[in-house]
Order: C-alpha cells, then structure tokens, then sequence
C-alpha cells in the first residue's frame, strides 16, 4: 500500500507516467497496478517534475537588507527546496536554522564568509570579518543544513580589499572538505578575470548573466577567454536573477554560442519579489524560453543540475529512493511582458505555471493552483 500514486503525469520529454510515494520516497515509477491511501490523477493534462530546487536565495527573516519567508518564495509557487545564498554568517546561522524549521518548505544555506552575513552592502570590505575559525565550527555544527559557502566578491562589497576575500574563501573551501562555493560578480575591481583564474571544479558563477561591464561577454559579444576556461575546469554557472543581475542581451548571445545555465535560481527577496523584476522562481524560468531554451532544458536547471552543483544527493531525480519531492505545473502559451534587470522588456509567449508541489509525499497547492478554475485534483 502506497501513500500516494499520482497518475498520468506528464513529463518534461511529454512522455506520460505514474509515480507512487510511500515514506517519503519514491517508490516506483511507470504504469503502476498498486493501491494507495490516496490518489491523484493528472490525466496527462499536467506536467510533474522533480521538486524545484532555488539554488540562490534570501529568506532570513531578520535580514536587515535582503529578507523574506521560506514559504512565501518555496511551496507557495511550486519550490519544494530554497538555498539561502549568504544572508547570514556564523554569528547568525544558528538563528536562522531554528527559524526555519517550522516552514513546509525545505531550507538550506549557503555560510557567508563574513561572520555577519549582509547586514551592510559591503560585508568584505573589512577582511577582520572573516574568521575562518568561525566558519569551522558552523560547518561542524550545523552538517546537513549548511551546504557550502557564499563570497560576494564585487566592488561594493569588498571594497579596497580586492581578490583578497576570495582568496581567503578558498582558503576556508579547502579547510572544510571542499564544500560547494557560491561566487557573486558584478563590478569591477576585482576583475572577472582575476576571479574566474581562481575558481576551480564545482565552483559556482552566480549572476552570470549580468549585464554589468564585467560581465562574461567581451565588448564584441565572445565570451571571455578566462570564463571559457573556468567552465572547462568545472566551473558551474548560475543565473541568481535578482534585482540588478540579468539582462536579456547578455543571456540570448551567450546561450547562441551554447553558454548555457548549468542552475536558473531566482535570487528572490521580499521587495523583488513582489514589486519584480523576479516574482517567483517560475517566472524566471520562463524568461528562458524567450532566449532559446527549451523545456527540459529549464527543468533541468531547477532539479538535476542544481541538486547535483549542491550535493544534495537524494534530491532532482524521478528515480525510485529519491526523495518524494515533485512540482505539478503547466505551461501556458499566452503573451506576455517579461522584464529584466536592466529595463528591456521581451514579450514571451510562454510561461510556467506552478499549480501544486509534494514535499516529502505531502502534496500542497500553491497560490496560482488554488486560483486556478480548472485544477482541482
């Protein structure tokens, strides 16, 4: 006896399928003759995929600057796990775990390298900030909840300080097993090329798509040779949207040359959520249709690719002992404005739509799935 099957799901390769869950996991996949406590049928009407996993964003709720609630940027639209990329350090982590224990949807964070998180703009211009102690012990008592580091290396964060925060942030990676590192660039000093040299095998580039001067793309639109060879080594590429770090320009050249995102993540916070240019993870997903991807492609950005560059190993698959975390949603064809950080507006002519997320078997409708007329399963 299952807990769940969810029946004619329709996959992101259109191919139709059942799933069942039982304790939390997947239990088996395909056409299943099996009996279940409870069942939904999809009908191959709407899409199923892996939960959605936001690799970069902002919901600790006591940040002065960047702050949100969990619930309201995860399971509310369809996100079943959300990364805080650096709001806090290790004088707050501590606080910010018991905070969100209590939330449906599954919150992990990425430690910043200042020991306060982004209580001011510019964390890392003080390099006294930086306690590796301090990140030592975090790391140790907080394993499962803390996935890697964040280092927000631009000018207004580092200040006179340079490449020298991150220099010390590799430091820290090697000192604590490795751990994933989340590298923000915007502008410059430090130049790109001075931070790209430094990164190594799954390291990740978040705001890549920035269209800032010191961005990927050299002026006549190639991408920088130091970029080119940073993904040659495993260098991994994130979109982290945000308020000031996408641009439609900067993501339709590279992605003609086969840049392509191996994570879309939304950096969302309460005032870009609500007023955009962001809104929720699926509006910035569907931004990629408009730049020429298709959508496995996107799936794959916010399930395998993102639990894969954040170690979180039972997570993004439809494979049997995965966790049981999926997204219903559907794709709508209708026109609409899509806007981008730097102003220019491109009318996409498709858009997900997030209707219900299961979390750990549990299924939960989001606010568009209970708005919606017709979903009612």
């Amino acid at each position: 006896m299952f807990d769940l099957i969810i029946r004619r799901a329709r996959l992101s390769d259109e191919s139709v399928m059942d799933i069942a869950l039982l304790d939390g996991k997947i239990a088996a996949i395909g056409e299943i003759h099996g009996e279940a406590r409870q069942q939904r049928d999809l009908a191959g009407r709407y899409y199923l995929s892996a939960g959605w996993i936001d690799s970069h964003v902002h919901c600790y709720v006591k940040s002065p600057i960047y702050h949100d609630e969990a619930d309201a940027i995860g399971v509310s639209t369809g996100v079943t796990t959300v990364v805080d990329a650096g709001s806090t350090g290790a004088d707050d982590i501590d606080d910010f775990y018991q905070l969100t224990r209590n939330a449906s949807t599954q919150v992990y964070a990425l430690l910043n390298i200042a020991r306060t998180g982004i209580v001011t703009q510019n964390e890392l211009a003080d390099m006294s900030q930086i306690d590796k102690a301090g990140v030592r012990e975090a790391v140790q008592r907080l394993p499962n909840f803390i996935l890697g580091i964040k280092a927000r290396i631009s000018s207004s964060v580092v200040g006179n300080n340079g490449i020298k925060p991150l220099q010390r942030a590799k430091e820290i990676q090697h000192e604590n097993g490795d751990l994933p590192l989340m590298v923000h660039i915007g502008n410059n000093p430090p130049n790109l090329d001075e931070i790209a040299d430094l990164l190594t095998a799954g390291d990740i580039i978040t705001h890549c798509y920035n269209g800032k001067p010191n961005r990927i793309l050299t002026p006549a639109g190639q991408l920088r040779a130091s970029i080119q060879r940073a993904i040659q080594r495993g260098v991994r590429l994130d979109v982290g949207h945000g308020s000031a770090s996408f641009s439609f320009e900067v993501a339709r050249v590279a992605i003609a040359q086969g840049i392509l995102p191996d994570t879309i993540s939304s950096d969302i916070y309460c005032r870009n959520r609500i007023s955009g240019p962001v809104h929720n993870l699926a509006h910035v997903m569907s931004k990629f249709f408009s730049v020429g991807m298709t959508l496995p492609q996107v799936i794959d950005c916010v399930t395998v690719n993102a639990a894969q560059g954040l170690r979180l190993r039972s997570k993004g698959r439809l494979e049997t002992g995965f966790d049981a975390d999926l997204t219903i949603f559907t794709v709508k064809t209708e026109t609409r404005p899509f806007v981008d950080s730097e102003g220019e507006s491109v009318e996409g002519e498709k858009h997900l739509v997030p209707l219900a997320a299961v979390i750990a078997g549990q299924w939960i409708v989001t606010d568009e799935g209970k708005a919606s007329h017709d979903f009612d399963l």
